[in-house]
């Protein structure tokens, strides 16, 4: 090859690899593009018929008796005289400098007096609002007497009639009082105590799609002329939100509302409809006063007083998207292009699916970080988003965590690090191996199959240590140890009591009495048959010095007619078909402490078994790459055991497992984040490969907050709101994309069926509880029991003992249940976000009823066996 053919080469990885980055951020700036395509409603011309009026500033609330100053009601009301020559009211207390000022601006006030419980501020209100409408003759045109109080049945409907003919006698204006069309249709008695009709209409809350909005405003504004043809009729309130929660079919967007309103505008002109919209002003005082999020984006200005859309020309929902989508592209840009570069090994699909998802990722962020300014938050809210922001991050990561599994185990194009079967050696040429079988409280009939298989062995040079420590009943070791004599000198019998260290323990001692010749350590569980050319096949990676440890799955047998252990079979060999060939590409296996074999001398000279962990195994693992030694990983059936005898002892090894993997994690932190022997690759896998355990035990954390701000909700919902979507939407994406991940692998790499696929996904789903336990007590515990897994099946079990291992499971599971059920009654389906939250609540259920029912199947299938 040419110099130049050579350098072109070399370039052609990176050139395709920034070539397929920015068709990706292209896709992206197409995708919000898209989602902020230009609507194109009728434009209008002319002004407005009026404006109900709430001038409370944007931190501003009559909750707080925080009132707005006459300077900022004079520049609200000068910047509503350019659209409008009309203004309503509500209350003559709270803002009675309003006719005075509007007086200025030469616009018309449609003077209102709240009415409620409270009886002597009514007194109050009316008083002033008769004195104001007396005193401001020419601006006071029209009053009205209350605003939705037969709706609120704050009082009856004849003492506001009394009310109404009180203030008609007062006063020359017209006196009405605002409620929506069904109350005047309701109480027909009232139409007669007023001299115009005061309605209000929002097809949003009547859960109309945006697009028959106007159609039903029209429909109801025309049944009520209908019903009271001899009065006039002025529409008090209508318009459409901006944002806050959907409501059935109606969607609060600026769009929506730029559109409803433009198209309101336009057909009150042609049908000569008096109205006022409502409203002028957001006013995020309201949002939670009994209309969710809604309440405070009503206002054709937003609370800094700036127009949310033009009157002519198509609209855009969010003008800033350029900016948010290009500020995606660029935050995705470089890793894509590293992504890409680096895997230039993978195919084309894999490459670009895993940079569209390195796109997504940085698009959601980008979401996350700009959508709040969209909301008018409060402190409370702030808060909750920056706890929250970075449990968002870490969702993510763990999202592309898994995403780079799955890219590579789809996706490659052959595996690098693939090793098989080997040519036995002559018998002078094997390494002489001692396996090393540790055991406590262990069915010694159990124990002698396993020896039997190890007698089978088709290898001429091994020796067997079995390794009893603190067994403490005779009855069991001792027909183990007669075996062993049995079977020759190749089996030596230890039995130890007391001893410390638990299996570590056993097998350091298992180090000092192994035969001076022996080059290999091989460990086994006691549970295993072995194939016969387990050792013959295997040992010649040896050879190779670099070579510290040749492993081979843990696997399973007497499975297949047991529904429990069948399905806890197949959730195990996952792993070993995905897992294991992801991390043994970089050489970072983890080493499980049966089947495996070790280099001797690599064994001893980086300190035996580690005491200090309940998973030796896997530091052991860890210690040899430190070391710079080479992992084999060969995915060959040598030896099967027997699956966990129930759910009790399935649910107690794997919190073993998640507690051994933090003492390692702590224990060799300093390793795994500085630069050292290990390599990049080595250290990612070692850091995230126990990410999806984190995500258990934020699941946990996540399920308690969830219990607690849903009983928040239904107890005091004045006080806890509805999550935003920028909270759900995400969390319900990494629902999803980790359940589909999980079984397009299953699909594609382990051989079952879809049955199969399925139950083993209700195993691994029912471990979750126990997994997020030992991550918890592993980050906040030194040391644990070493509890070893049962084999066989405890006997006598009534049905209510079955539940008792998954006795938090149940609680759990009974708390969402219940959650859901005060959702479902106390909100319903009014919001996107109340269904958002009780899909959430549904799915982080999932888990807790995965443990019960697994706990119930292997009760059954454990009296089956009996």
């Amino acid at each position: 090859m040419s110099a130049n053919a050579a350098k072109q080469h070399s370039r052609f990885p990176l050139l395709s690899a920034v070539v397929l980055a920015l068709i990706v951020a292209s896709m992206n700036i197409g995708l919000w593009w898209w989602g902020n395509l230009p609507h194109g409603p009728e434009d209008w011309h002319g002004k407005i018929g009026g404006f109900a009026l709430s001038a409370f500033q944007r931190y501003q609330s009559p909750l707080k008796n925080d009132f707005p100053s006459d300077e900022e009601i004079d520049s609200d009301l000068k910047l509503i005289s350019k659209y409008t020559s009309r203004v309503r009211t509500y209350s003559m207390l709270e803002n009675p400098q309003v006719p005075r000022l509007a007086e200025r601006e030469g616009l018309k006030v449609m003077a209102g007096a709240w009415i409620d419980r409270r009886l002597d501020n009514n007194e109050k209100e009316i008083d002033t609002l008769i004195a104001q409408a007396r005193h401001y003759p020419g601006t006071v045109n029209r009053v009205i007497v209350g605003n939705e109080v037969l709706l609120r049945n704050d009082i009856s409907p004849e003492q506001l009639m009394t009310y109404l003919d009180r203030v008609r006698a007062a006063l020359h204006q017209p006196v009405s009082t605002a409620e929506p069309w069904h109350i005047w249709e309701k109480y027909p008695e009232l139409v007669q105590h007023v001299d115009f009709i005061t309605v209000h209409l929002f097809p949003y809350w009547n859960g109309i799609d945006r697009k028959d909005a106007l159609a039903d405003a029209l429909s109801r504004y025309n049944h009520l002329r209908q019903l009271y043809p001899n009065k006039p009729v002025v529409v008090g309130e209508i318009g459409w939100p901006s944002n806050g929660d959907r409501f059935q079919y109606a969607t609060p967007s600026v769009s929506n509302e730029a559109i409803f309103l433009r198209q309101w505008f336009n057909a009150a002109r042609e049908q000569h409809i008096d109205y006022y919209v409502m409203e002028a002003f957001d006013q995020p005082w309201k949002e939670g006063l009994g209309e969710g999020r809604t309440g405070a984006y009503w206002g054709m200005f937003n609370a800094d007083r700036q127009l949310k859309f033009p009157f002519t020309g198509p609209v855009t929902e969010d003008t800033a998207w350029p900016w948010k989508a290009l500020a995606a592209s660029l935050l995705a840009l470089l890793p894509m292009i590293l992504f890409a570069r680096r895997f230039s090994r993978f195919k084309l699909m894999g490459r670009l699916f895993f940079c569209m998802l390195i796109q997504l990722a940085c698009g959601l962020i980008t979401w996350s970080a700009t959508l709040p300014f969209n909301f008018y938050l409060s402190w409370v809210d702030w808060t909750m988003l920056v706890l929250l922001f970075p449990a968002q991050i870490a969702i993510l990561a763990i999202l592309l965590i898994n995403g780079f599994e799955f890219t590579e185990v789809l996706w490659r194009r052959r595996w690098m690090r693939d090793a098989g079967m080997l040519r036995p050696d002559p018998p002078e040429k094997q390494p002489f191996v001692s396996i090393h079988l540790a055991c406590y409280n262990e069915p010694p009939e159990m124990v002698i199959v396993t020896l039997d298989s190890l007698a089978a062995l088709d290898y001429a040079n091994f020796e067997v240590l079995v390794i009893d420590n603190n067994t403490k009943n005779p009855d069991v070791w001792k027909p183990v140890q007669a075996y062993c004599e049995q079977l020759g000198k190749r089996f030596r019998f230890f039995h130890l009591e007391p001893w410390p260290g638990y299996k570590a323990g056993a097998l350091n001692f298992g180090l000092k009495e192994t035969d001076p010749a022996a080059d290999v350590v091989a460990v086994i569980d006691a549970d295993y048959e072995v194939r016969p050319d387990w050792l013959a096949t295997l040992t010649g990676y040896f050879h190779d010095p670099k070579v510290a440890v040749v492993q081979c799955p843990q696997a399973h047998r007497e499975f297949e007619n047991n529904t429990f252990r069948r399905m806890t079979a197949w959730e195990y060999d996952g792993f070993f078909r995905i897992g294991m060939h992801h991390r043994n590409e970089r050489n970072a296996i983890i080493q499980h402490g049966t089947m495996t074999m070790v280099r001797r001398s690599a064994l001893e000279g980086t300190g035996g078994w580690s005491e200090w962990t309940i998973c030796e195994d896997a530091e052991l693992g860890l210690r040899l790459m430190h070391a710079g030694y080479e992992l084999v990983y060969v995915d060959e059936l040598m030896g099967k055991g027997l699956t966990p005898a129930d759910f009790k002892a399935y649910k107690s090894q794997r919190y073993r497992w998640a507690f051994g993997a933090m003492q390692i994690l702590k224990g060799r932190w300093n390793w795994m984040t500085q630069r050292g022997p290990l390599s990049v690759g080595q250290r990612f896998h070692f850091l995230t490969g126990w990410f999806s355990w984190f995500a258990d035990a934020l699941h946990l954390i996540f399920t308690l907050m969830a219990i607690f701000w849903t009983a928040g909700m239904v107890a005091f919902p004045q006080v806890f709101s509805l999550p935003m979507q920028l909270f759900l939407i995400p969390v319900i994406g990494f629902f999803f994309a980790k359940a589909i991940f999980g079984i397009v692998l299953y699909r594609a790499r382990v051989p079952c069926g879809w049955y199969d696929t399925l139950m083993a996904s209700l195993a691994s789903m029912g471990l979750s509880h126990a997994i997020a336990r030992g991550i918890l007590h592993g980050l906040t515990r030194e040391k644990t029991s070493f509890v070893v897994t049962a084999k066989s099946r405890r006997l006598g079990e009534s049905s209510f003992a079955a539940f008792a291992p998954v006795r938090e499971e149940l609680l759990m599971a009974i708390a969402l249940v219940l959650c859901v059920i005060g959702m479902a009654t106390g909100f319903g389906t009014r919001y996107i976000e109340g269904t958002l939250w009780i899909f959430i609540l549904s799915a982080q259920s999932i888990p807790y009823f995965s443990a019960v029912i697994g706990a119930w199947i292997a009760h059954k299938a454990g009296d089956k066996a009996g």
